[in-house]
């Protein structure tokens, strides 16, 4: 049984920083690509990032480029969104996915598996 636990969220005030772990099992972690993507209420699910299987490749969503990173471990099944200079507008669930396309897609049609979400809210 596949399960990704997404863990580090809480409340940061703007301009702070906050870094997110995700931790699967169930599969062969390195053969994955993987995912994130935000949820804010009333928004559609949004693409963050993703890193290849081996974390050499990435890709960012627009809104975040510059000042989030994904990263991971193959060695502790963990994949990692650090997010630094956060903003009201970051404020969402984030969710991380795997995905076994080759080609990093923002497209959340292309991720299999998702987990439950963290909640990260920026305000003052």
């Amino acid at each position: 049984q596949v399960q990704l636990v997404e863990s580090g969220g809480g409340l940061v005030q703007p301009g702070g920083s906050l870094r997110l772990s995700c931790v699967v099992s169930g599969l062969t972690f390195s053969d994955f690509a993987m995912g994130w993507f935000r949820e804010a209420p009333g928004k559609e699910r949004e693409f963050v990032g993703a890193a290849s299987r081996s974390g050499a490749v990435t890709l960012y969503g627009e809104s975040v480029k510059g000042r989030f990173t994904v990263s991971r471990d193959n060695a502790k099944n963990t994949v990692y969104l650090q997010m630094t200079t956060l903003k009201a507008d970051d404020t969402a669930v984030y969710y991380c996915a795997t995905t076994t396309r080759r080609v990093l897609s923002p497209s959340p049609g292309a991720y299999v598996d998702w987990g439950q979400g963290t909640q990260v809210t920026v305000s003052s």
